[in-house]
């Protein structure tokens, strides 16, 4: 299930925070190789935590807490590729579960079938988002996991 770059765009913050209006996955790539913003981390952060302490724990997951306090504006290109994930991966569960709630337990609760891994730990690779897109996948689509 192909999620729309404007949904990720939105996650992330959409124009208002992107500066940029994104509706193509080349746009999408653009704004990410460039280095996203600061203020999308703080963004998708509270999008999928929902509380002030775990919002910090996911924004240090994705980028140290020592390396952000030294960014000032945007974050390095590999930064923003993992936040990328994270919001490609949202933006997934949001359209799986059609409610904000569900995904945002489905995003913070270990799941059995990922080893009991969180899918918001799991992000933080490629290799692990791509574990978790398929189990989205497979729950779309009624397949077993």
């Amino acid at each position: 299930m192909p999620v729309h770059p404007y949904d990720v765009a939105r996650i992330l913050g959409g124009e208002r925070v992107l500066g940029v209006r994104v509706r193509t996955l080349d746009q999408l790539r653009r704004v990410v190789l460039a280095g996203l913003p600061v203020a999308a981390l703080a963004r998708v952060a509270e999008h999928v935590a929902g509380y002030a302490a775990a919002a910090a724990e996911l924004k240090y997951g994705i980028v140290p807490k020592a390396t952000l306090h030294r960014r000032r504006t945007r974050l390095s290109p590999e930064e923003s590729e993992r936040l990328e994930r994270l919001a490609r991966v949202t933006a997934m569960a949001e359209s799986v579960w059609e409610n904000k709630a569900l995904a945002h337990e489905f995003l913070t609760s270990p799941q059995p079938q990922l080893g009991g891994a969180r899918p918001v730990e799991l992000v933080r690779s490629d290799l692990g988002s791509r574990q978790v897109e398929q189990l989205l996948n497979g729950l779309e689509y009624a397949l077993p996991a």
